[in-house]
């Protein structure tokens, strides 16, 4: 993107839901090999932790505000509007677009049924879409070979866009991992295909505009989803309390000057 915006210890994209869609397909024609990261709460605070998750993420080519507290706080920071750009929204519309501009997509991730019902759902939506193939990788370390052999497959299929859904922290990590190897614009999606494919359901928009989508997943998945949830947000809401009040006493301090 143009430009990136410090939040925290990240760097996340900036610009119109419009600039996204854009700046992806610039990637597929300028970019041999290139990714894009869906940023939330969670991704923020995971990038706090772990320096090298940090740097993945910071040299994404694209960071999208996908939470809304994220969009939020960019405005808040910046003081400039700042959509919210969620892959569960992008992803349909890169699909339409891709169909128009004569692009290939691929489907990687998640399990063999969710991935035909994807497809189905893009067949059935866009019949000019051109989707390269779809794939299911083991729930488990992939052997040197088996990753050669999927990267090839990737490749080979001649995808322009690769969606990714193997959930976060894995997806990105992958996607890192294999910059310069798959020929294609990455993206990591995560629960976009569920949603996509209608096979769970989102709240209503206003709900979503209120930045309340993830009391609906954490009903969804309690018992994997809590920790992440309840205690990451309260520490993201911890550290951005210390950057506001850190903010304000530097503004304090140049006016007594």
């Amino acid at each position: 993107m143009k430009e990136k915006r410090q939040l925290l210890s990240s760097l996340i994209s900036a610009g119109t839901f419009e600039d996204f869609v854009n700046q992806v397909f610039w990637l597929t024609d300028n970019k041999e090999s290139s990714y894009v990261c869906f940023a939330n709460v969670h991704m923020l605070m995971e990038a706090r932790n772990d320096k090298d998750f940090q740097d993945l993420l910071n040299n994404a080519d694209i960071a999208s505000p996908d939470g809304g507290p994220l969009s939020k706080l960019m405005k808040l920071l910046y003081g400039q509007h700042q959509d919210r750009v969620p892959g569960m929204d992008l992803m349909p519309r890169l699909l339409q677009e891709a169909a128009v501009r004569g692009k290939s997509v691929y489907f990687y991730g998640s399990t063999d049924d969710v991935l035909e019902a994807v497809v189905a759902q893009a067949k059935k939506d866009l019949p000019d879409l051109r989707i390269a193939g779809h794939y299911s990788p083991p729930f488990r370390k992939l052997t040197h070979i088996e990753d050669t052999a999927i990267t090839k497959m990737i490749n080979d299929s001649g995808a322009d866009l690769v969606f990714v859904a193997l959930g976060c922290p894995k997806q990105e990590r992958w996607m890192a991992d294999h910059k310069g190897q798959v020929k294609a614009c990455m993206l990591g999606v995560g629960q976009a295909y569920m949603t996509y494919a209608g096979l769970e359901r989102r709240l209503p928009k206003w709900a979503r505009d209120l930045s309340l989508e993830w009391t609906y997943r954490l009903w969804q998945e309690p018992r994997r989803l809590w920790k992440r949830y309840l205690v990451t947000n309260t520490l993201f809401l911890f550290e951005v309390a210390k950057l506001m009040l850190s903010k304000r006493s530097n503004r304090r301090l140049q006016l007594t000057k």
